[in-house]
């Protein structure tokens, strides 16, 4: 068989595919236009909740990283799709609800899922595209799927959070054309997320209180519950009215009704709403008409109007398309505001890292809109925004375009390729053109831009950093593309080292949450940053590798173990968000626990002690001390605890310590007494040498007279390469210590039980009953 003949046959394959999808997806329009709305959503929603009761009870039986049950993902695709024909269909005179047309449809619905996961591989394979290169094919395969999947989760208890700071801006703007402010509209949005959320179960209980109400009434008049029943709805009016609206959110579809459930005004809803039958583009004749691989209208505008009210059928894209529709509509009722509006969303998205992250970035210093005179092109150059944070630089390009989640990747590659490189790679390039500028001298000016001339605001220095981190940030979510933007052929560590990663506005409300410190979000932001940098090992999104960080700390390590040692081409985690999705659950979830990593009480002690104190460097103590495996911090902590015990009795107290092979050494005095920096320094090099390391991470500690640590800094240590007159009882100094630390071990290894002699395997359990790998314990 000829290659060409095995090309033409897959181009069949893929032809017979499109077939398919197009025909499922005209039995599930027709099923789904021939009966009422709103009992067709109160089923599917009743199923929804289900499956959600369901899908809680199993998580409490399973681990904690068990991926979540994906029968609530088609559950999703199914309500966009009634969403699809309710905005392409007029109403049919005649409909009639039937629960076995139901079960059909969602029989159809995960069909049509999976005939178009299948059309993303077949049509993937045979692509005539190349806007990304020899590895077109994959990246194109993996926008198609991503194009059908969710992308990526969402918290439904943050909406009003993200709409209150983006549509801050246009405040005044909001309440000239709607006659409500970013405020309003904010709570609009999260009373419509919380009554998808929550609905079920307020009617429910809504439900009971009135039941109950009429037992009482009953009991009063000592007649059965059925002969008082008239009389009691008549002179309980708002009762019973409350009860029937509760009925129809439970069986009715009414959890989904905002125009009950918010109270954004109908001039507003009206621009956020198809009417019955006005779409005409989803189900049109063509290729992929009515399939998955068309945009969807709820990427276009997220409600439905049915009768007088107006319906949130599609919980998913309402954030997004929502805010989109919003602000489109805004611009066409006040065209005169578009240079305003451009210019307010800029300031907005430009400043949203550091305004969000405020606590995360202390005493930091910030330049916007920074210009540099580009070396290379000896053109001007600007960045949106440069975060310096003791010696962590955070370099943020804040971009914005819907493009890549209307214009469809099967129907328009290239304006989908097009937005996919304006969103990632417009904001890596920007990042490497700055990298390469700061690298190109010992020190570099910056400047800013006033009143059409460069005026230099401060200098920057390379080698002042110890992390570099580039960061594109997009208004919408681009989940999970963003977190897979790291395959683009052109997507390399800048300066052979310093990894690009792509988050959203959404990604940092959560971080911010869950990552509440400086020194917890800076290391995390490295450990995010080294897997940015790993090719072939993939989390979902920003939330997966948030869990992952929290239940295993240095998860790169592992993915990084599981390439080389399995030889695998490809790791992916999944379901590694477990952890952060259930601190968001719940109606009382803000009085959830916070997930955090497990540290001893002592370290925690001395890491608060450093995030208090700031001394230059600080950063760099934790980002070591958080590097430690769970065994090391226990041994680090109760160091710590000893000497503290015993500060009282003692002038100063010191010890190195060298778990997971990366060294520390602490020196501890009391509060008050003088500081003798050539002392401490003398033994902390005394310490590196003894240790055999060239350069060490110092932490002085003093103790306050009541007992916790009133102040902790870092300094470097650096052994001296070579003993002379000057530094000879330093080298004196690293000898006892290296005889002393002999004794102590040969003690040690007298006093232990005969262990067996054979090298242990990195895989295996550690010895010391951790319950870790030796490889993540004291292997390391």
């Amino acid at each position: 068989m000829t290659l060409l003949t095995i090309e033409q046959k897959q181009k069949e394959a893929v032809a017979a595919l499109m077939k398919k999808m197009e025909a499922t997806a005209a039995d599930m329009r027709a099923l789904i236009v021939s009966m009422p709305p709103e009992d067709l959503l109160g089923y599917i929603y009743a199923q929804r909740m289900m499956k959600i009761v369901a899908g809680s009870a199993e998580a409490s039986t399973e681990s904690d990283n068990e991926g979540p049950d994906d029968t609530i993902n088609e559950v999703q695709f199914l309500l966009e799709y009634v969403h699809a024909v309710l905005a392409s269909d007029t109403a049919p005179d005649k409909v009639e609800f039937d629960e076995t047309k139901c079960t059909e449809l969602f029989a159809l619905s995960s069909k049509l899922k999976e005939q178009a996961m299948l059309f993303a591989m077949a049509s993937s394979a045979v692509t005539e595209n190349e806007d990304f290169g020899p590895d077109t094919a994959d990246i194109e395969f993996h926008i198609k799927s991503t194009w059908v999947l969710l992308r990526g989760n969402r918290y439904q208890v943050l909406e009003g959070e993200f709409y209150s700071y983006v549509l801050a801006p246009h405040d005044d703007v909001l309440k000239e054309v709607y006659g409500v402010g970013a405020t309003e509209v904010a709570e609009g949005f999260q009373d419509m997320a919380n009554a998808t959320r929550a609905g079920h179960a307020n009617a429910i209980e809504e439900m009971m209180s009135q039941f109950q109400a009429s037992q009482n009434f009953a009991l009063e008049q000592e007649k059965p519950l059925e002969e008082v029943m008239e009389e009691w709805v008549a002179s309980n009016a708002d009762q019973s009215e409350a009860a029937a609206r509760a009925m129809d959110d439970m069986l009715r579809g009414g959890i989904s009704n905002v125009s009950r459930h918010t109270k954004l005004p109908p001039e507003l809803l009206v621009d956020l709403a198809y009417q019955r039958g006005e779409d005409t583009e989803f189900f049109a004749e063509g290729d992929l008409s009515g399939t998955p691989y068309r945009t969807l209208p709820a990427r276009k505008k997220p409600l439905i109007q049915l009768g007088s009210d107006y319906y949130a059928v599609d919980p998913c894209f309402t954030r997004d398309s929502g805010y989109r529709a919003l602000l489109f509509n805004l611009l066409q009722k006040k065209p005169d505001y578009k240079k305003s509006f451009e210019d307010r969303q800029k300031i907005m998205s430009e400043g949203a890292f550091q305004n969000i992250l405020t606590d995360q970035l202390p005493e930091a210093i910030i330049y916007q809109e920074v210009y540099y005179k580009d070396p290379v092109t000896k053109q001007w150059s600007e960045n949106d925004t440069l975060v310096l944070v003791d010696d962590v630089l955070y370099l943020v390009e804040a971009k914005a375009g819907a493009a890549a989640t209307i214009a469809s990747p099967a129907l328009d590659f290239k304006r989908h390729a097009q937005s996919v490189k304006d969103l990632i790679l417009k904001a890596y390039s920007q990042c490497e053109r700055f990298f390469n500028y700061i690298n190109s001298a010992d020190e570099v000016p910056l400047y800013n831009r006033v009143d059409g001339k460069y005026i230099e605001c401060g200098r920057i220095r390379c080698s002042n950093f110890r992390v570099m981190l580039p960061i594109g940030l997009t208004v919408e979510s681009f989940s999970p593309f963003s977190s897979f933007c790291k395959e683009l052929p052109q997507v390399k560590p800048l300066l052979g080292k310093h990894a690009f990663i792509s988050m959203s506005i959404d990604d940092l409300f959560v971080l911010k949450r869950i990552l509440p410190t400086p020194g917890i979000f800076a290391h995390y932001m490295e450990v995010r940053q080294a897997v940015a940098g790993m090719r072939r090992a993939h989390l979902f999104d920003e939330f997966d590798h948030l869990g992952a960080y929290i239940t295993k700390n240095r998860f790169d390590e592992d993915m990084a173990d599981q390439l080389r040692q399995d030889e695998a081409s490809l790791v992916v985690w999944n379901g590694m968000s477990n952890a952060i999705d259930r601190s968001f659950e719940g109606e009382s979830w803000e009085d959830n626990p916070i997930p955090t990593q497990d540290f001893p009480n002592e370290l925690m002690k001395l890491l608060e002690a450093l995030g208090i104190t700031r001394e230059k460097g600080w950063l760099s103590a934790e980002s070591l001390i958080r590097n430690y495996g769970g065994q090391a911090r226990k041994d680090l902590a109760k160091l710590l605890s000893n000497l503290e015990s015993t500060v009282g009795q003692h002038p100063e107290r010191y010890f190195a310590f060298s778990g997971n092979g990366q060294p520390l050494f602490v020196w501890m005095q009391r509060k008050g007494r003088p500081l003798d920096w050539q002392k401490i320094n003398d033994k902390a090099k005394a310490a590196a040498l003894c240790v055999v390391c060239p350069e060490i991470v110092g932490v002085f500690v003093e103790v306050g007279r009541g007992g916790g640590y009133v102040n902790a800094q870092y300094f470097k240590v650096e052994a001296p390469s070579k003993q002379s007159d000057e530094n000879a009882h330093i080298f004196d100094d690293a000898n006892r210590m290296s005889q002393k630390a002999k004794m102590v071990n040969s003690r040690r290894a007298a006093s232990s039980k005969p262990i067996n002699s054979r090298k242990i395997g990195r895989n295996e359990p550690c010895p010391c009953g951790s319950g870790l790998k030796y490889k993540r314990c004291h292997g390391r």
